[in-house]
């Protein structure tokens, strides 16, 4: 797979589980009663959707003999990594100015554009997945601030899970 021209070790069932873990974060960070603590949830996702996105990615590279950071993968990777880290930046540079009305849609599009330019190098499902994200992050910032937990859902939890089936059965785990 190294010498592949796409990038195959996107794990559908990881994105299933990702997708659930979303689910129950979207629930429970609708219920806090504070910015801080909605924040803290989804913070808290974070690391355990990426435990599982880097875990089933590994496991599915390793049985098709491959590794995450060579060739299309190591492409993957740093396409995929820019657009992580400004989301990270703006998060700590909004959060105490107080627009946490903006940061699902600012999740939801810089997710969003990191999945389509990692998924350059990957199988045509990936990158179509980033253009949905876009989409519900366009929603997300143009509505309703109170519907932000519903595009987090919506995205990180519905999307996930649908193409995370659509990848596992069409590509394989």
């Amino acid at each position: 797979m190294e010498n592949a021209a796409e990038f195959t070790a996107v794990p559908g069932w990881g994105g299933v589980a990702m997708g659930i873990t979303a689910l129950g974060a979207s629930v429970l960070a609708a219920s806090q009663k504070t910015p801080r603590a909605w924040l803290a949830v989804w913070l808290a996702e974070v690391f355990v959707a990426v435990t599982i996105a880097v875990s089933t990615a590994a496991t599915k590279a390793h049985r098709a003999n491959s590794s995450l950071f060579t060739g299309p993968g190591r492409k993957f990777v740093l396409s995929f990594a820019p657009p992580i880290f400004v989301g990270g930046l703006l998060t700590f540079a909004l959060f105490p100015l107080g627009a946490v009305v903006a940061l699902p849609g600012l999740w939801l599009l810089l997710y969003g554009a990191a999945i389509v330019t990692g998924g350059a190098f990957s199988v045509r499902a990936v990158p179509i997945l980033g253009l949905c994200m876009m989409v519900l992050g366009t929603g997300a910032l143009f509505l309703p601030a109170r519907w932000g937990n519903f595009f987090m859902a919506a995205g990180f939890g519905v999307v996930h899970i649908a193409f995370g089936v659509w990848i596992a059965l069409k590509y394989g785990g």
